[in-house]
């Protein structure tokens, strides 16, 4: 086979190709068969090409090579293809068209190894329409002009869009400071060369990078921190076909929410009693800190196997989480927290023992008995527990405490008192116990607290106070042996003479009675020496007044006034008998 002529499309002839069953020359120059013949020869051709599908394209490339402009390079001219070049997307249908300036145009054709249908022609022109254009190719119009055959071609580029773009399924949870890939998946999309991948966080571009082979996969990977969680990751296509006179076309993969953990590495504290009594309860906490994000981390608290209604807080990354310990069951049972976050889990737990101590029991042979009577007392515990009872020698371990004595009127409102003591690992617990003890006796009267002689005046109020004691207590009232008159007790009254006498104090009971006299002396008022007391204010009273005339008067008759004449200074002084002063004083 010749080579490619002058103007050939590069790429369709390879002189160093060569076919084994088929060889086909171009004609000399000028002398290019008619078309009726190249269809011929594609016909046998085919026929002993075995080649399978792809033999059509194969013959094709052979025949562009020999219809290929000969001749003057300024030919080509006159044969044109519209449109030029064009981009459409695969799978639609383009009509071609094809025309030549030329005074009489022969046989216009077009050669493709598309399907074609002729969609009209007119003189120097004809138009066909291709159908179902999935792949890149080149057609070429060919036709006649005075005995010589014209070539035009036109280069057709598909695109079509990815058929696939997905983000590959992110993990339920990644760990905040760690790496994190990201996978997309892309099909489908041409051309290849325009065609690039996105990766998303939001809307910031992590990544841009070409698509390259089919299906392709791009990775990019980023470090997790906390401002990851929550947030959404995918990828997008953009197919830019912009340099072809078309737009940017992109395709974006549904968005995956990203959740991002930090458990740390510290354990749990976990704060709980080492021991614990049946039927009481007591407060279990578990804490972590360190915790993100906190409201997402899941938290169990048991106490021997079985779940514990748990209440959890939080306070910035520190987690909290309270729940309450009650059992009925002795023995030792192991209280557990757990706290879960991104599929890890960091656990606690502490032994708890259940112990029951229902402390000392305290009894009384009788609770109340009469003066003189035994009574016996009684402490008794489990078997475990050292009892101790007031006034009894201590007992060995678990066996009961025990005293007796003969009640007297000082054992009335005793409390005997037993202590417990219970070690439960490790720890020694007290429990007490008390009883009152209640002795019957006869009245008394006390005579400290009721004087048997009492001097009051007439017309004063005055109370009467007396006691007695007793079990029961007794019922007390005070009796004028001549009279009768009752006087109130603890009640005040207005004293009258008739009160004056011997009274009966008596206290009754179902115990016995007591008696005791009281004396009281009601001593009348004396208006005489109310008198005599006035009497002697009066004169004191004259008294005064008559000194204090008598001394203001003094006072006036020596503050009398005098007169002293005076002398010239120039006569001496001399002396003079008295006489001759008496002289002088006569007129």
């Amino acid at each position: 086979m010749s080579g490619p002529s002058q103007g050939a499309a590069p790429g369709f002839c390879n002189p160093n190709h060569r076919l084994p069953l088929l060889v086909l020359r171009c004609p000399a120059r000028h002398l290019l068969p008619k078309p009726s013949s190249l269809r011929l020869a594609a016909m046998a051709a085919s026929r002993l090409h075995p080649l399978g599908p792809r033999r059509d394209q194969l013959i094709f490339q052979l025949l562009a090579c020999c219809l290929l402009p000969i001749g003057d390079p300024v030919q080509g001219s006159l044969m044109r293809v519209e449109p030029r070049d064009p981009v459409l997307l695969a799978g639609r249908t383009l009509v071609v068209n094809c025309s030549m300036e030329c005074p009489q145009p022969e046989l216009l054709f077009l050669e493709t190894s598309f399907l074609k249908v002729p969609a009209g022609h007119g003189v120097g022109w004809a138009a066909f329409q291709l159908s179902n254009v999935t792949a890149n190719s080149q057609v070429f119009c060919s036709g006649y002009c005075n005995g010589s055959q014209l070539t035009a071609a036109s280069a057709i580029t598909v695109f079509w869009f990815p058929e696939t773009v997905e983000l590959a399924p992110l993990p339920p949870w990644h760990p905040v400071g760690q790496n994190l890939t990201l996978s997309c998946l892309v099909t489908g999309g041409e051309p290849r060369a325009q065609l690039t991948l996105v990766l998303l966080r939001g809307e910031e571009e992590l990544s841009r990078q070409p698509v390259l082979g089919e299906p392709a996969v791009v990775t990019a990977t980023v470090l997790a921190s906390r401002s990851d969680h929550g947030a959404n990751f995918s990828c997008a296509t953009e197919l830019d076909l912009r340099p072809h006179g078309l737009g940017l076309f992109q395709n974006t993969s549904a968005p995956r929410r990203l959740r991002v953990f930090a458990l740390p590495g510290r354990p749990l504290r976990l704060e709980a009693p080492r021991i614990l009594e049946v039927g009481s309860s007591r407060q279990v906490q578990c804490i972590l800190h360190g915790l993100f994000p906190v409201s997402e981390a899941q938290v169990h608290m048991m106490l021997g196997g079985q779940r514990l209604d748990t209440t959890v807080t939080s306070s910035g990354d520190t987690l909290t989480a309270t729940a309450t310990a009650h059992t009925h069951l002795e023995g030792s049972r192991e209280i557990v927290c757990n706290v879960t976050l991104g599929g890890q889990s960091r656990q606690a737990q502490k032994n708890l023992t259940v112990y029951r101590f229902l402390g000392p029991v305290l009894n009384l042979s009788e609770a109340v008995v009469a003066e003189r009577s035994t009574v016996t007392v009684t402490c008794t515990a489990g078997r475990q527990t050292q009892v101790m009872l007031d006034g009894a020698p201590v007992p060995p371990l678990g066996q009961p405490a025990q005293l007796q004595l003969h009640a007297t009127e000082r054992d009335d409102g005793r409390h005997f008192f037993c202590s417990g003591t219970l070690e439960v690992d490790g720890v020694v617990l007290h429990k007490n116990a008390t009883v009152r003890l209640s002795v019957l006796y006869g009245p008394k009267i006390d005579r400290d607290k009721c004087p048997q002689h009492l001097v009051w005046k007439e017309k004063t109020t005055q109370v009467l106070r007396c006691q007695a004691g007793g079990n029961p207590v007794p019922r007390l009232q005070c009796l004028q042996e001549d009279s009768g008159n009752v006087v109130l007790i603890g009640i005040p009254f207005i004293v009258g003479l008739n009160y004056s006498g011997v009274y009966c104090c008596q206290a009754t009971s179902p115990m016995g009675s007591a008696t005791l006299p009281v004396e009281i002396d009601v001593r009348e008022r004396n208006p005489a020496s109310v008198g005599i007391v006035l009497g002697v204010l009066a004169i004191l009273a004259v008294v005064i007044i008559t000194m204090a005339l008598i001394y203001v008067f003094g006072s006036k008759t020596r503050r009398g006034s005098y007169s002293v004449a005076r002398r010239s200074t120039s006569i001496p002084l001399t002396a003079r008998t008295p006489q001759e002063t008496e002289a002088d004083e006569v007129p």
